[in-house]
This record gives C-alpha cells, sequence and structure tokens, in this order.
C-alpha cells in the first residue's frame, strides 16, 4: 500500500459499517411484508411487535443471501452462528432490544476490491451478520410529539462491517460504490439508498503518523455517497481541530446535517459490553451445511470482475470500457443484447458509453428504463457498418427512435433522406464535378498538402447533401486524382 496522504500532519483512518437491506418479500423472523411506503404501522405483525407467546423463525431466503455474498467476497461462511440480543431501549425497537449475531457471524473475513484512480485497492472485512432493522421515529409532521411507524421493524439486514484500512473519505466513497454494485449485482439487495435499503455508518479518528489508534466517533446513517464524503471530510477537520487546540476527543456516535454540512454528537458512543449480548434463547444456532453453500455457489451470477475480464478477453473490449459494460446487472444485460443484435462489440459499447448514457444521464434514466430496446439500436448499428447510413445519420435516426417517433430504422432513414449514395457510378460523376470546380484544391493536393484533400472530401459530401459514402468518395477522389 502507497504511504497515505496526510492532512495538516495528521493520518485518517476510516473503517464503515454497511447495513444493506436484503432483498426479501418478507421479514426476517416472521411472515410480515417488507414493502416500502405502505402507511405506518401496517406491515408489523404479532412477531415484529415482540407480543407476548410469540417466536421468531428464521427466514431461510435471508440466510441464502448472506451466503452468497460470503462467496462473493471470498470470506468464510460460518457452518455454525449464532444470533444475540442486543440490548437497548429505543421509542421504536418493540422488543427492548434487537436480534443480531455478535461472538459468532454468518460471514467471516473477505476482501472488496475498486479502483482508486488508476490503482486497484482493497479493503479487507471483518465480518457480516444478519440481524432486524428497528422502527422509524418521526418527528416532522408532530407539533411537540413523536410518531413511531414499526413497519421496518423486522426488516432483514447484512450489516457488513470493515476493517480500519482506509485513509482518505475519497477512499471510503470508492469502497461504498463498490459494495452498493456488488449487493445489487448479486440481487441480495436493491441498493435504493433514498428508501433505506443501503445506508453506512462511518468510523473516523485521526492520528500522527506511527502512533495508536486514535479515538473514533460514528457517523451514522449516511444515505448518499455525497454525504458520506462531506460527512468525513468536516469530521477529519473537526477532530484535528480539536487536537491543535489541545483538547480530547471522547468517542461519540454523531449525525451529520447535510444542510449545513456539520456534524454533531447523539450520544456517547457504546461499547460491546453497554448492550450485554446474550444469545438469543429463542433461536437455535444457525447451522449451514457444506451441500447448502455449495448449492448457493452453483447458482451465483458471474461475478463483475470476472464478466469485465471475458469482456476483454472474448470481445475485445478496454479495461475501462469492460468496467463500465459489467457497472450494473441491467447495463450489462443491454449491453450483451446490443452486442448480439449488431456482432459489433466495440461499436456496441461505443453506443452506450457515448447517445445512450448522455440521453440517460439527461433525463434521470437507469438503463433498465431505456427508451430505445437494444435490438432496434442493434439494427441502426448494423446500417452504420453496412455504409446504409453515416454516424452522423445514425444519431438523427437515433434522436427519432428515442423520442419513440417510429419503430422502424429503415423507414426512418428513407423518410429523413439519410440513406448514404453507395452506388460508385453516381459518385464518379459527383467526383468528376467537384475536381472540374475545384482545380486549386487539386493542385494544391498534389503539391503535398493533406488538408486539400479533406476540403475535396467536404465539397462531394456538400454536393451530394451528405448521402454520399464518405469511405467511398475517398477512394474515388484518390482514384482520380491518381494517389
Amino acid at each position: 500500500m502507497d504511504t497515505p496522504a496526510l492532512i495538516r500532519g495528521y493520518e485518517v483512518v476510516i473503517g464503515l459499517e454497511t447495513h444493506a437491506q436484503l432483498s426479501t418479500a418478507s421479514k426476517i423472523f416472521s411472515g410480515a411484508p417488507t414493502r416500502f411506503g405502505a402507511p405506518p404501522n401496517t406491515q408489523a405483525c404479532a412477531v415484529d411487535l415482540a407480543l407476548p407467546g410469540t417466536l421468531p423463525v428464521m427466514n431461510r431466503g435471508a440466510v441464502e443471501r448472506a451466503i452468497r455474498f460470503g462467496l462473493a467476497v471470498g470470506a468464510k461462511v460460518a457452518p455454525l452462528s449464532i444470533f444475540a440480543r442486543k440490548n437497548y431501549f429505543y421509542p421504536d425497537l418493540p422488543k427492548g432490544y434487537q436480534i443480531s449475531q455478535y461472538e459468532i457471524p454468518v460471514v467471516q473475513g473477505g476482501r472488496v476490491e475498486f479502483m482508486l484512480g488508476e490503482r486497484r485497492q482493497g479493503v479487507r472485512l471483518t465480518r457480516a451478520h444478519l440481524e432486524e432493522d428497528a422502527g422509524k421515529s418521526l418527528h416532522e409532521d408532530f407539533a411537540g410529539a413523536t410518531g413511531i411507524d414499526l413497519n421496518r421493524a423486522g426488516t432483514p439486514l447484512l450489516e457488513i462491517v470493515t476493517e480500519p484500512d482506509m485513509r482518505s473519505s475519497a477512499e471510503a466513497v470508492e469502497y461504498a460504490k463498490a459494495l452498493h454494485a456488488l449487493v445489487v449485482w448479486l440481487g441480495i439487495c436493491d441498493g435504493n439508498m433514498q428508501e433505506g435499503s443501503f445506508r453506512c455508518d462511518a468510523n473516523v479518528s485521526v492520528r500522527r503518523p506511527g502512533a495508536a489508534l486514535g479515538t473514533r466517533r460514528e457517523i451514522k446513517n449516511l444515505n448518499s455517497f455525497r454525504f458520506l464524503q462531506q460527512a468525513i471530510d468536516f469530521e477529519v477537520q473537526w477532530q484535528i481541530d480539536r487536537l491543535e487546540d489541545g483538547l480530547s476527543i471522547e468517542q461519540a456516535t454523531v449525525l451529520f446535517n447535510p444542510d449545513s454540512g456539520e456534524t454533531r454528537a447523539m450520544r456517547s458512543k457504546e461499547d460491546a459490553h453497554d448492550y450485554r449480548y446474550f444469545p438469543d434463547p429463542d433461536l437455535p444456532p444457525l447451522v449451514i451445511a457444506p451441500e447448502w453453500v455449495e448449492r448457493v455457489r452453483a447458482g451465483m451470477p458471474e461475478l463483475p470482475a470476472a464478466m469485465a475480464g471475458r469482456l476483454q478477453r472474448d470481445d475485445g473490449l478496454t479495461a475501462d470500457d469492460a468496467a463500465l459494460m459489467t457497472q450494473s446487472p441491467a447495463f450489462a444485460r443491454y449491453y450483451a443484447a446490443l452486442r448480439d443484435a449488431c456482432a459489433q462489440p466495440k461499436l456496441a459499447a461505443n453506443w452506450l458509453m457515448g447517445e445512450v448514457s448522455k440521453r440517460l444521464n439527461a433525463e434521470g434514466r437507469d438503463i433498465a428504463d431505456a427508451r430505445l430496446a437494444p435490438e432496434l439500436l442493434g439494427t441502426l448499428i448494423r446500417r452504420v457498418v453496412d455504409g446504409t447510413v453515416s454516424n452522423n445519420g445514425a444519431r438523427q435516426v437515433f434522436d427519432s427512435l428515442w423520442a419513440g417517433e417510429g419503430t422502424d430504422v429503415d423507414t426512418l432513414i428513407e423518410a429523413k433522406g439519410l440513406k448514404q449514395v453507395n452506388d460508385s457510378a453516381a459518385l464518379e460523376a459527383i467526383v468528376a464535378q467537384v475536381l472540374s470546380a475545384n482545380p486549386k484544391s487539386v493542385e494544391e493536393f498534389r503539391a503535398g498538402k493533406d488538408k486539400a484533400f479533406n476540403a475535396l472530401v467536404g465539397q462531394v459530401m456538400k454536393a451530394s447533401r451528405g448521402k454520399a459514402n464518405p469511405a467511398l468518395a475517398g477512394e474515388l477522389l484518390r482514384r482520380k486524382l491518381g494517389s
């Protein structure tokens, strides 16, 4: 690892704890639904409310998603893990404790890799454990009171904890983006940060190089990559200012205010013993047989890094192009369908990175909601390859297809008068006229001025109203000029 950059003579140390909401239809210990946006307290059943006499039952789908994650990051999937009660009081925690895992988590170790600029970087994972979410306290709509919505209570989470390996906010953001892309790719989390499906807690401390780890403060519930970076940057400067003023850092849990760009202490940070963890007496140990792990492994999708390598090897894409084609499952599917439709991998990637991405970004759309089917775009690319339409003409056709002005590429090319002239005889007549009308350019070309040739090609295109095939026009011009 390169020597980390110092900030005002201090080294930054960052670890992340990420809560990924698992994509199960029901909760982790009950059959209540996990749909987002339902009216308050309509998706919490007796088990979620911890009514007397109810018992939790493990959701098999949540376990399988944890196994899938463990396999993807090269971790150990524990053959036996234990659920524990994490005891604390908060109004939106109906049991008075949270069912989580402490001493023996289901996923142990692992590593997430990503690019930091031009350099491949990796962050070690400590663990990933299963737990239930709490409810939600609502402050905004109640004057002088707080509302409690228990819809989220019992929602399955995979909490992914890193080692304190990161040394800058930029590194933390790139790790979080890579983790986000991975859980979405695996299909274990929808990744919707606005709905709270993927949120990060950042443990931040600073120290002089070579010194022991400083006192950390935990920034809770960061639900955007931009907020993650802003919060860490502010916290780092705040801690350095404290130390430079001769003051100490107290361990605390803090919140980030995106309006002010500042963090503020919420409570003193608890240690594990403050939560009085003990094994949950209502849940037996979670036993994962090797056969179960192998069944999950057999159903694993091709991982992004492996797919990117295959696209470089088989499709001839550059590393950057392959990385972009595998940025999400939907993007990879669109690329594969487009490549198969046009049989031109590089052109397919170019159109995706160019016109398609430009439109998606402008409209705030995801590739899954693209207005143009990959098969239709593939037909357009084939018409460029076979010389039916020029690149400029193809972009005009693309605009019409995207706007829903037609669904047939060839009909649009004809209707817009964009079909290129590929008839040698017809083009020879135009070339002859251009050479006759531009003796000065002909003389300059024969004197060795290459720009003159481009001017002649331009005149042919103008005379043909942009319909001449530029490659054929250039070939005929050189033939007539004897070059």
